[in-house]
């Protein structure tokens, strides 16, 4: 099987790139987010709008995460010291969980509030219903450069790992650009809401539709903030690497003559980019223990050669048929994968 694309890490300058277009892209966000969420509560104190004080909350929420990205990005890239031996790789995770939990406290709680307060409490009266118009037309131009930003991103990341779009956002451990993307689309979409609820309480005189339109505007947040904090809870607790990277390892491993048998392959996301190995190796019998401390330094080199991502790599030798061992592997993964299964 062919070796999945590299990723990029900083063997090659790929990560440094890699980096400065995330902070790109959410600096743009951070830029039209903010610009945007002044706009809105200008308009909707002015018009009384429900659907319009919700968007004023969401983009208030949306500043928020784009400040906590950029931290994320920041703190994530310092490297590895005596109180972490790993590197801080897993911060772009935490950070980007406590955005996604910032979405839903600062955008889909005060949205939904501002719904049901709407809906059930006395009919308001809706005025300067123009500026309203405006100031979401200008919003969505805005939101729009900062969703295409995204998008290019996204489109140029799933291209170079060989994937489409939609692939790359179930699978990416990059969750700043997952993150934005998300955070954009729900805006977008919420703006079109705004405009449907303003629109028909102007048409029918009723501020049940604007209701409506902040109640599903804090749906739609709650939806987001459910997606990333599920991504980043499974990256924190430390997901596995990528299944075509596991398995390009593994043949890689399997193809060495002095290994008889890939016994148990174990791999853990440490950050973005960064992949840790451990993997449990059967050696032909007849290496002896300087042979064999040469030979797992001759694969440590070449697995990081040809994986760049590999932050660290551990290899421990191991019989193939220790019943012990066998178990544990089978426990974790089942006789009906082969990663990780010991060979027969």
């Amino acid at each position: 099987m062919a070796e999945p694309p590299d990723t990029g890490t900083g063997k090659n300058g790929t990560e440094e790139k890699e980096g400065g277009e995330s902070t790109l892209t959410v600096l743009v966000a951070l830029g039209a987010n903010a610009a945007i969420g002044v706009l809105k509560l200008i308009a909707g104190l002015l018009t009384g709008s429900a659907a319009m004080l919700a968007e004023a909350g969401h983009s208030v929420a949306d500043t928020a995460t784009e400040g906590l990205l950029l931290t994320a990005l920041r703190r994530s890239t310092r490297a590895a010291d005596r109180r972490h031996p790993f590197g801080y790789g897993k911060e772009r995770f935490f950070w980007a969980l406590i955005a996604a939990v910032s979405i839903f406290v600062s955008g889909a709680v005060f949205a939904i509030y501002e719904g049901i307060h709407t809906i059930l409490g006395d009919e308001a009266e809706q005025t300067a219903v123009l500026v309203a118009y405006i100031v979401l037309a200008i919003s969505f131009v805005l939101e729009g450069i900062s969703w295409t930003q995204a998008v290019r991103q996204l489109r140029a990341e799933a291209a170079a790992d060989d994937l489409t779009p939609l692939e790359w956002l179930r699978r990416t451990d990059d969750p700043t650009v997952k993150t934005v993307f998300f955070e954009d689309s729900a805006a977008l979409t919420g703006l079109l809401l705004a405009f449907a609820g303003v629109g028909l309480h102007q048409l029918t005189g009723s501020a049940i539709y604007d209701g409506i339109a902040s109640l599903l505007i804090g749906l739609l947040l709650t939806g987001v903030a459910y997606i990333l904090g599920r991504t980043n809870k499974g990256l924190l607790i430390g997901r596995q690497a990528d299944a075509r990277t596991v398995v390009a390892i593994r043949d890689a491993l399997g193809a060495r003559p002095e290994v008889d048998a890939v016994v148990d392959l174990l791999t853990m996301m440490l950050g973005t980019d960064e992949i840790l190995l451990c993997a449990r190796l059967d050696f032909d019998d007849a290496l002896g223990a300087a042979d064999l401390e040469r030979t797992c330094v001759e694969i440590d080199a070449d697995l990081r050669e040809r994986f760049p991502d590999l932050a660290e790599v551990f290899l421990e030798p191991v019989p193939r048929n220790d019943p012990t061992m066998r178990e544990r592997v089978l426990s974790r993964y089942g006789e009906s994968t082969d990663l990780g299964k010991p060979t027969p």
